[in-house]
């Protein structure tokens, strides 16, 4: 599986699986599909109301063909309906969720790359970037990732809230804010999905430093432990 290292804001890198040529392609497709739905449903509403002034028609059935991309991307986070389906997303190169000034170059530049040769350029330059990016991802700085299945690591492991009974084994936990258990949680995740253990090792040995612990547990069980006993502490 294609994958693109970003780096983190903690100067740490996760690997995140490419979204596929044909992942987006179905996407893409799948999209046009509830477009042209949207489109007709729109005229027959202007049809039962009676309305026949070419201004209004070309507003009403214009603006979703231009903005239907750029509209979803904004409010579902970086998908559209058709991304949702197939289980992609927006990202920058930096793992952080795209910004608007992101989706609106993304979608300017999809008139050259989507729009000319139909897609042809697009999809020439996803399948040989290397980053899964077409010209509105190179210069926005973002690419399509397939988000992995996460359901049963963050259930049965990373979000598990320790009983009343339970002793931390690392008070130093303590000193960890939500953002750096988010980060363990996505080097364990790499770590699960993945096979990549160079996250894991080197927010262990940050942590070790930062925190002023020696422990022979195995990284995994060292992760997993400050994850219980910071929601242990926080939870009182």
């Amino acid at each position: 599986m294609q994958t693109i290292q970003v780096r983190t804001t903690q100067n740490v890198f996760i690997h995140y699986p490419v979204a596929s040529v044909g992942d987006r392609i179905l996407a893409h497709l799948l999209d046009r599909v509830i477009l042209i739905v949207l489109i007709l449903a729109l005229w027959a509403l202007l049809y039962s109301l009676d309305i026949d002034e070419e201004w209004v028609a070309i507003v009403v059935l214009g603006l979703p063909f231009l903005l239907y991309t750029l509209l979803f991307e904004i409010f579902m986070n970086g998908q559209t309906p058709g991304k949702r389906v197939l289980n992609i997303k927006v990202i920058r190169l930096n793992g952080t969720p795209a910004t608007v000034g992101d989706y609106v170059l993304r979608w300017i530049f999809a008139f050259v790359d989507i729009g000319i040769l139909g897609g042809a350029i697009a999809v020439i330059l996803v399948a040989a970037g290397g980053k899964g990016q077409r010209l509105g991802d190179i210069v926005a700085g973002t690419s399509v990732i397939k988000q992995v299945e996460q359901a049963e690591i963050t259930a049965k492991e990373v979000f598990v809230v320790a009983d009343s009974a339970y002793q931390p084994v690392f008070t130093q936990a303590i000193q960890l804010n939500e953002s750096d258990i988010d980060l363990i949680q996505r080097a364990l995740e790499v770590n699960r999905d993945l096979g990549n253990v160079q996250p894991m090792l080197v927010i262990t040995e940050k942590l070790k430093t930062q925190l002023g612990i020696q422990t022979d547990l195995p990284p995994v069980k060292f992760l997993y432990t400050l994850i219980k006993d910071f929601n242990h502490l926080t939870s009182r």
